[in-house]
């Protein structure tokens, strides 16, 4: 008689529950890094120790790492650079994670992949910044990218979120304002690095300025972010309306990241920019796009 092979129990890979396990947090740091990194680098531009490091990759034509002729500014021009590394050390350990969830959760994999590619690819615009001598476009880029990172670390949080949160938003009004909003808050954010490239904290004492009048940019930038906060107050108009309780808080935490970074971007205005408010203002950037991204998805949210 011939021997019946009996099926044993199907094991799920081994690091897959570690995957269940750690994929949420690593998330949420990826969050937290590219938000500090803005942070880091506010500090680096603020402080003059934007050419800290005058060359890259290597801090010195001869070194990568500073040396004390270089002082303070070396120091902490060549700490931000060291970001980069915790920063691709998290990507990684997130893309691993989603990789052993790639079965059920393709589209974690996806998204991890892009996030874990966008590192590099700062690193690279950030070398870019110091081997133009802090040309002020390139530095708005850069802070840019910052930006859309943040957001997909963002969607990646979303994509985790337990099933069925948040809840579907179905008022049609509210779908063709949110995107709008996003739009608007996106614009404002990059009208943020024109008018500094055209002020002060340029990053080094000869660092090249835009040429573009300070002033005029400003009220700009604020005419964007009049109507940035309009939409935002019709959104929560809408949202209490006809949307569930629960997606209407990210449009309220919108609203109240708007109003800070208001209260902050005019008192800087009219303190003539001092160093600690406007990295604030940065932080408060990125806590914008982090927000403004989150309603954005909440309210574009499918069921199934």
């Amino acid at each position: 008689m011939g021997v019946t092979a009996t099926a044993g129990p199907v094991r799920r890979p081994r690091l897959q529950p570690w995957a269940d396990r750690w994929m949420r947090p690593l998330a949420v740091a990826t969050m937290a890094g590219n938000i500090g990194i803005v942070v880091t680098g506010g500090a680096v531009r603020l402080t003059g120790s934007g050419l800290g490091c005058p060359s890259w990759p290597r801090c010195t034509e001869e070194s990568f790492v500073p040396h004390g002729a270089l002082g303070i500014n070396g120091a902490i021009e060549f700490g931000n650079r060291m970001m980069t590394f915790v920063l691709a050390a998290i990507a990684i350990a997130t893309w691993v994670a989603a990789v052993n969830l790639s079965r059920r959760r393709p589209d974690l994999v996806r998204l991890a992949t892009v996030l874990a590619l966008g590192i590099p690819g700062q690193a690279l615009l950030g070398g870019v910044t110091v081997l133009t001598d802090l040309n002020p476009w390139v530095v708005g880029l850069h802070l840019m990218l910052s930006m859309v990172l943040i957001a997909w670390s963002v969607m990646l949080l979303h994509l985790l979120r337990p099933a069925g949160a948040p809840p579907l938003v179905r008022d049609s009004a509210v779908q063709r304002v949110a995107p709008a909003l996003a739009g608007v808050a996106f614009v404002v954010l990059y009208l943020g690095t024109v008018v500094t490239g055209s002020g002060p904290h340029a990053g080094d004492v000869d660092a090249p300025r835009n040429g573009l009048d300070p002033q005029l940019w400003s009220h700009v930038h604020a005419a964007g972010v009049y109507l940035l906060v309009g939409l935002t107050v019709l959104t929560v108009v809408l949202l209490r309306r006809s949307g569930p309780a629960a997606a209407v808080r990210p449009a309220y935490a919108l609203l109240a990241v708007e109003a800070g970074q208001g209260v902050v971007g005019f008192t800087q205005y009219y303190l003539d920019l001092p160093a600690l408010l406007v990295g604030l203002h940065l932080l408060g950037a990125a806590l914008l796009t982090a927000t403004v991204t989150h309603l954005l998805l909440t309210v574009r949210a499918r069921s199934g």
